[in-house]
């Protein structure tokens, strides 16, 4: 797993560690990103590769992502600004669409599209030096990588409303106390705290994680019976795999499970 702006690494047995690699930019996301980051996850959707969770963090101190690289936008044709956004609305949707848990590390500034980055992964750990914002606004635009969707998932309406609205940066306190962030970590600790919460996940029956991400993701989406129901026959499909059968076994013999993913 080779790409131009991503480092790619196993740090053990079924988890990922992603890094967006342009420290030189604030890992700022230009047409080749959106394609790597589209070749990553949408790959990951036709073949997980054994992969229970994935930690997604930027290269560096200075940034998670700094957004859309403006300097390869600047007096970019219509044309080729919709080509190149067209590539970071798939890359979105594949990171959505991922059956791997993702756990974006915020590291530094999340900013635009970085933070919608951060917002498309199911949730987010950050240093408490780490800054945030979508500024889009103040650039003559919006938010085009699912901020007005996610963003109002996470923190409420009329908060969204007022970060997208006023484009004012923002605290990683404060994208904590809004909900916009699971935990709150040192900025030595970030990463071996998001590590240890992947490991966690990882240890789960995977069949388990997947179904029920998906059924959460179906939460905001249908009405409650509906999402119930959907929640129903994701749980019917582990009742007949070995994992579940393993899982109640190992509690009765008293040690820990070793799933398989059957």
């Amino acid at each position: 797993m080779q790409y131009e702006t991503l480092l790619v690494e196993s740090p053990e047995k079924h988890l990922l560690l992603v890094t967006l690699n342009r420290p030189d930019r604030s890992n700022a996301l230009n047409t080749q990103m959106g394609r790597d980051l589209l070749s990553l996850f949408g790959g990951l959707y036709v073949d997980s590769r054994g992969l229970r969770c994935i930690v997604l963090t930027g290269a560096g101190s200075k940034a998670f992502c700094a957004g859309g690289d403006l300097k390869q936008r600047n007096e970019m044709t219509n044309e080729a600004w919709r080509e190149q956004h067209a590539i970071f609305e798939q890359h979105v949707l594949a990171m959505q669409d991922c059956p791997v848990p993702i756990i974006a590390a915020v590291n530094g500034a999340a900013y635009g599209g970085g933070l919608e980055m951060a917002l498309s992964a199911d949730f987010s750990y950050a240093a408490r030096s780490a800054r945030f914002a979508l500024t889009e606004t103040s650039l003559g635009i919006m938010p085009g990588a699912g901020g007005t969707q996610n963003l109002p998932r996470a923190c409420g309406v009329r908060r969204a409303k007022e970060i997208i609205f006023t484009a004012e940066p923002f605290t990683a306190e404060q994208a904590f106390d809004w909900g916009i962030v699971n935990k709150l970590c040192d900025d030595t600790g970030l990463m071996s705290e998001a590590l240890a919460t992947a490991r966690r996940i990882a240890a789960n029956g995977p069949l388990a994680v997947r179904q029920a991400k998906k059924s959460i993701g179906m939460a905001t989406q249908l009405d409650l019976k509906t999402g119930y129901a959907f929640e129903i026959e994701a749980y019917n499909q582990l009742v007949p795999t070995q994992d579940r059968l393993e899982g109640v076994r190992a509690f009765n013999e008293k040690r820990k499970p070793d799933f398989k993913g059957e």
